[in-house]
């Protein structure tokens, strides 16, 4: 399995190389970023593309965890909910994502996300696509998580009778409440270099 780090490094055609996307008219051929976000709503029309500062990020630094995220915008949010067909809520949405793209269980509630170990802070403004964000909306500290996707958005499931959607933290409402973010950060495993430890039997896992 290939850590966040590196598949935040992934090039854009590779992240997508396996996704399943349908072709929108407008979206330059082979740009399965463009195509993606076109079929989504985010781009309605070419001339919009290269004006957008979310699809340079998105394209740059694009990773199987955000694109992932993306593939579930519009599913509706349902309190409890893990998965697609039943909805998300906000931490179902983040727990989904991060174990079927990177294989990191997380745990289902956003305060314990927050404090789960092996996830580092991040500061707000050394923020990556892929980070956890997280948020103060019921009068406690991370009561709502996202996925932070770059240009300052992030995609969240919201609340009760909305949908996954990708908003902006800069707006007064989240950013009078932002916590926090957190970035998993599994460091690659050291590769045997002779054939005696090949086998790997005490190395821990």
């Amino acid at each position: 399995m290939r850590p966040p780090a590196a598949l935040l490094a992934l090039i854009t055609c590779l992240a997508l190389a396996s996704a399943p996307l349908h072709a929108a008219p407008d979206a330059p051929a082979g740009d399965a970023v463009l195509q993606l976000l076109q079929d989504k709503g985010l781009l309605p029309s070419a001339s919009q593309i290269e004006a957008s500062p979310l699809v340079q990020q998105v394209r740059d630094v694009a990773s199987d965890l955000v694109l992932s995220a993306m593939n579930f915008l519009g599913v509706r949010y349902r309190r409890g909910g893990n998965s697609a067909e039943t909805g998300f809520d906000c931490s179902g949405f983040t727990r989904y994502v991060f174990e079927h793209s990177v294989g990191l269980v997380l745990p289902r509630r956003a305060d314990q996300q927050a404090q789960q170990a092996g996830l580092l802070p991040v500061p707000r403004e050394e923020l990556k696509p892929g980070d956890l964000v997280f948020f103060n909306t019921m009068r406690r500290a991370f009561s709502h998580v996202g996925i932070y996707v770059g240009d300052g958005r992030f995609i969240h499931a919201p609340r009760t009778g909305g949908e996954v959607r990708i908003e902006d933290m800069r707006q007064s409402y989240w950013a009078r409440r932002f916590n926090g973010a957190r970035r998993a950060d599994m460091p690659v495993a050291p590769m045997p270099t002779t054939s005696e430890n090949a086998g790997g039997s005490g190395t821990p896992q």
